[in-house]
């Protein structure tokens, strides 16, 4: 499961460019490889993050793993929800389970993310 209209990284978060913004998740891919999530770690909103800096951490029943900013931007919004239900991620990874949406601070670094059919390449769809 790749949706077309999504950007994605080699490190498995997806993008959604909305305007000026980019909301940020993790792949379906990603959750399936983690397991069940039973804890995440947001940024705080209002924090600058560079383009693969570590943003936030996902803790599953099997392991610990960050997700990094896709892009450098500011972080404007964060999905509270994920505090009480981390779970949301492993359910809908692509609508309630985003994580963070950044103010895009370089618009040149969305055309260095991959399209649907790359990402699919990578994971070998």
């Amino acid at each position: 499961m790749v949706p077309q209209e999504l950007r994605y990284t080699k490190s498995h978060e997806w993008v959604r460019v909305e305007g000026g913004t980019a909301r940020v998740g993790i792949t379906d891919y990603a959750q399936k490889k983690l397991g069940d999530v039973v804890y995440v770690e947001l940024p705080e909103v209002g924090k600058k993050l560079k383009k693969g800096e570590v943003a936030v951490t996902v803790e599953s029943v099997k392991a610990a793993e960050s997700v990094y900013a896709p892009v450098s931007g500011e972080v404007v919004e964060v999905n509270e929800e994920l505090v009480s239900t981390p779970g949301a991620i492993n359910q809908d990874p692509y609508g309630n389970g985003w994580l963070f949406v950044l103010k895009v601070e370089n618009e040149d670094e969305l055309s260095e993310l991959l399209d649907a059919e790359a990402y699919k390449k990578l994971i070998g769809e």
